[in-house]
């Protein structure tokens, strides 16, 4: 099951923002996977946190090949040792049970946060262990497709908007402008940040600042330092 979008929305997008429309023209249709299970879904953010995407598959493949099916009781019954054993680190695998076991007693209702509006249920879902803000806003687009999320935090799509409009940084008040902009519709925009950011249209480049590595710094030092008598500023 792919996040759900059409001709309304991209064709909102093209009109607000020509550039991007130009984008999603040449980029055609994305495809990019949800989970319609809120519970799976935080698990599995829990999971995907600080390892590579294939890790979290392989980690999610062998929790369902020895849970069977990922729920509350499941992981309740499980215990820490169980998970841990799937790959999981013991403090993600505290992270998890403690989901479950508010979940189980009630004192997480999963149900009241499908009829939150946005900020309300990404302040919710970040007050669980484990996950933040960022991590919410995922779970609201890749698993409830609210149709305007735009993550400040999301590297990718501040790389994104950098390649596209050429700027070489984004701060917090730029990001909003484009916010507004591809309001009501900022998750189609961001599917399509991301698949810039990812390469989808060669010859576009990153307009941020190069680095510069320490030796390089201490290298440029040195060729600019006085070492002569006579010089400005050498002794």
């Amino acid at each position: 099951m792919y996040f759900r979008y059409g001709d309304k929305e991209t064709g909102y997008l093209k009109e607000r923002d020509p550039k991007l429309g130009e984008l999603i023209d040449l980029i055609g249709p994305v495809q990019r996977q949800v989970d319609p299970d809120l519970f799976s879904s935080v698990v599995h953010h829990i999971i995907g946190q600080q390892i590579s995407t294939k890790a979290q598959q392989t980690i999610w493949q062998r929790m369902q090949g020895t849970l069977g099916q990922v729920n509350a009781s499941t992981i309740l019954a499980a215990g820490i040792e169980r998970l841990q054993g799937c790959g999981i680190s013991f403090r993600k695998a505290e992270y998890i049970t403690d989901f479950a076991q508010k979940v189980q007693k009630g004192q997480f209702d999963l149900q009241t946060i499908w009829q939150m509006p946005d900020e309300e249920a990404i302040q919710a879902l970040s007050s669980l262990k484990g996950i933040g803000v960022w991590t919410a806003e995922m779970i609201l687009l890749f698993c409830m497709e609210r149709p305007d999320i735009l993550s400040f935090d999301d590297l990718a799509i501040q790389r994104g908007l950098r390649m596209v409009y050429h700027h070489r940084r984004i701060d917090r008040k730029l990001f909003e402008r484009y916010r507004r902009r591809f309001h009501p519709y900022g998750s189609v925009a961001s599917l399509y940040l991301w698949a810039v950011a990812g390469g989808a249209v060669p010859g576009m480049k990153d307009y941020a600042p190069k680095k510069v590595s320490p030796n390089k710094k201490n290298a440029k030092r040195k060729a600019v330092s006085p070492t002569k008598k006579g010089l400005p500023g050498a002794d």
